[in-house]
């Protein structure tokens, strides 16, 4: 066997070994999903079982259909869905702009601010639960709808803008000096040149602040009492809230439910979710 036949030979073996490495990650991450499937599959109420299968051996579908008819996790699906619809909307609303203004623009006090949000971006939120609940109560915004998108847009906001002016740092100017002298306004360039070139970062954001908004638990339990108004996070855990009277199966079920529609949100994006989208734009 020659020298490069060696190499090839060793290299073909590296990566068959890298190949199972990763194939044995994802099995590992997988572990938790298919023993929740397992669980809402078992018609016992059990949770951890010395002679454990991934194939229940009494199988039923009473737990999913418990789902949609014993408990209230439809109520919880249609508060979260008006929190998550909002503040995504808001959120960009606010964060394009900004971001945009930030990437293009050269005004005072630009790195100064760009630095403070950096800053207080570090800090977690759950340091200012305290004075967010000082701001909300006189204003009656206490276990109300209002006051979560509030909170939930003043902390995704921010990141929106620091991830979108990034990426608008990445689009060439000589785009926009080109469609300038095509005679494009500055709000045709940004409509119609910008925005477009600025999709990915523009779904990506999206999809982080409709994640966020969807699991997000401490501010929906501190901030909202009454099942009527709790959102699926704070919902879920009041199905396990009393280990008597829990279900682990309806538990498991309804955790599967509610994650169907952020996996086909993704996966319906996930074409769009690429870079280089303005390699070329710029003629050499």
């Amino acid at each position: 066997m020659t020298m490069h036949q060696r190499r090839r030979t060793r290299r073909a073996l590296a990566h068959l070994l890298l190949h199972l490495l990763f194939l044995a990650i994802c099995f590992a991450t997988l572990v938790p999903i298919l023993y929740a499937v397992s669980v809402s599959l078992n018609a016992d109420n059990s949770l951890l079982s010395s002679n454990f299968r991934f194939v229940p051996e009494q199988f039923t579908l009473r737990n999913y259909q418990a789902v949609f008819t014993q408990e209230p996790v439809m109520l919880w699906l249609g508060n979260t869905l008006i929190l998550a619809l909002a503040t995504v909307a808001i959120c960009l609303a606010v964060s394009v702009p900004a971001a945009y203004v930030f990437s293009r623009m050269r005004f005072k006090g630009r790195r100064p601010v760009l630095r403070l949000l950096v800053l207080l971006y570090s800090f977690p939120s759950v340091l200012s639960m305290f004075a967010i609940y000082r701001l909300l109560s006189p204003l009656g915004l206490v276990n109300t709808h209002l006051g979560l998108i509030l909170i939930y847009t003043g902390t995704m906001a921010e990141f929106g803008l620091l991830n979108m002016k990034g990426y608008f740092d990445t689009i060439p100017v000589e785009i926009e000096e080109a469609a300038s002298i095509d005679g494009a306004s500055r709000a045709q360039i940004v409509l119609r040149v910008v925005l477009p070139l600025a999709q990915p970062s523009i779904l990506v954001t999206a999809v982080q602040v409709l994640i966020y908004v969807w699991n997000e638990y401490l501010f929906a339990t501190t901030f909202m009492t009454g099942a009527e108004h709790y959102t699926l996070a704070a919902g879920l855990y009041s199905l396990q809230a009393t280990e008597i009277s829990g279900s682990w199966p309806v538990f498991a079920a309804a955790s599967l439910v509610v994650s169907l529609p952020i996996l086909v949100v993704f996966f319906a994006i996930q074409r769009h979710m690429t870079s280089g989208l303005t390699a070329g734009g710029v003629k050499g």
